[in-house]
């Protein structure tokens, strides 16, 4: 699903008066859970699932094309966890 799928159902089920309205409303969720991983927060909707940043390690690599070992620094990545409602949903 694309961002503009996502805004025309969000304009339909919403009923919101135009879809510039749906849009500016997904633009600030998404705005909303941005800052707050980047204040290191854990974001939960309850029954769906929950946003967390989590610390990928520093490693040690490889590059395919020469086989070169590279290090790889430690980076920062979100992580998703599915609520117990949506794993049924889906299953």
């Amino acid at each position: 699903m694309t961002k503009a799928e996502l805004v025309d159902k969000i304009y339909a089920k919403a009923a919101l008066p135009s879809k510039a309205k749906a849009e500016e409303a997904l633009d600030a969720v998404i705005s909303c859970l941005r800052d707050a991983l980047v204040a290191g927060d854990t974001v939960t909707f309850t029954g769906f699932g929950s946003f967390k940043v989590n610390t990928r390690a520093a490693r040690k690599g490889r590059n395919p094309r020469t086989r070169e070992e590279i290090d790889i620094p430690e980076s920062k990545v979100v992580k998703f966890t599915p609520g117990k409602t949506l794993k049924d949903a889906i299953n």
